[in-house]
């Protein structure tokens, strides 16, 4: 049975960020029962960290999966998506990668503005091409 999708793009990347939230969430869950913290951090950084990697996530990934969905319904050209879609999920690995190992560094600066590159993108597309001020 051949899937037929308005946002074939779209549900590639869907698809690639929910496989990447499981161990994010894992890792908090399974430092949780390392140390008996059942809620908030109880002081403990590397529960923190973990926390706050996956919160930051969380935090911006749907978001920006929606402006693709909008970007992708709105006519944008594949290679747009893929390159946006790569940025999102380059800047989610890198600014994840520092937070768990340093908590701080060049990373997650390069990591925001990778995520934030999409976040501009997309919405950025949809509302040019919807107020008709696109070529």
């Amino acid at each position: 049975m051949e899937i037929i999708s308005a946002l074939p793009v779209t549900i590639v990347f869907v698809a690639v960020f929910a496989l990447i939230q499981i161990p994010m969430t894992v890792a908090v869950g399974l430092r949780r029962l390392q140390t008996d913290v059942q809620f908030m951090d109880g002081g403990d950084s590397v529960l923190l960290q973990r926390m706050r990697a996956h919160g930051n996530f969380t935090e911006t990934v749907p978001i920006a999966l929606l402006a693709m969905a909008a970007a992708e319904l709105a006519g944008a050209p594949h290679m747009l998506l893929w390159a946006g879609g790569t940025a999102l999920l380059l800047g989610r690995l890198v600014h994840y990668a520092t937070i768990v190992t340093t908590g701080f560094g060049i990373g997650r600066a390069i990591g925001m503005l990778l995520t934030l590159s999409s976040l501009v993108l997309f919405p950025g597309f949809v509302l040019l091409k919807t107020t008709g001020l696109a070529a």
